[in-house]
């Protein structure tokens, strides 16, 4: 098995230590699960740079990869309507849209075919992770104070424009698959 393979499924054997840090009552248990959800999120474009750039894609690390950030994801979305912080809205609205995304991407694999990433949703996926980073930690300020005040309107922006590009790139990944549905 290949490097970015291992950090593909590295990234998902991180997943429930994530969980049990966001949702322990733990000293500083959001910073740490913000620290490890954001050097999960960069394994992400680390194992794709490193199966191009070693020429050691795979199908195994084309299929693994995207359902380990879809992972990812919605495990810190789940965990954060758990606690209350994220209503669960937001949460179905992007996990609907990994999940669709997800079976046009098993149904085009196939039928023979490739459904890469287009720029809109590595940008979705970029905003998609600062929103959740920012989400968490917003918990962390103490409350009343300006800062919190700044913090909150960043996390509501950050998630707002996620939201966006989450349905833009849906729609994209739709459009773009139309002739491969059309065939089933």
């Amino acid at each position: 098995m290949n490097l970015a393979n291992r950090l593909t499924i590295a990234r998902i054997l991180v997943i429930p230590v994530f969980m049990a840090l966001i949702l322990s009552n733990i000293p500083y248990g959001d910073w740490l699960a913000a620290a490890l959800f954001s050097v999960a999120a960069i394994t992400d474009g680390l194992d794709g740079y490193i199966a191009r750039s070693r020429k050691q894609v795979t199908n195994f690390g084309r299929f693994l990869d995207p359902v380990a950030d879809k992972l990812l994801i919605s495990a810190a979305l789940i965990s954060l309507v758990d606690l209350g912080r994220l209503s669960a809205w937001i949460a179905m609205i992007i996990i609907g849209r990994e999940i669709a995304v997800l079976g046009l991407r098993i149904l085009a694999m196939g039928e023979g075919e490739i459904i890469n990433s287009s720029s809109t949703g590595k940008a979705k996926t970029v905003f998609q992770v600062v929103a959740i980073i920012a989400w968490i930690l917003r918990a962390e300020m103490p409350r009343g104070e300006l800062s919190t005040s700044i913090v909150d309107f960043v996390a509501v922006i950050l998630m707002g424009i996620a939201i966006i590009l989450t349905i833009i790139s849906g729609l994209d990944y739709y459009f773009r698959s139309k002739g491969i549905l059309e065939k089933v």
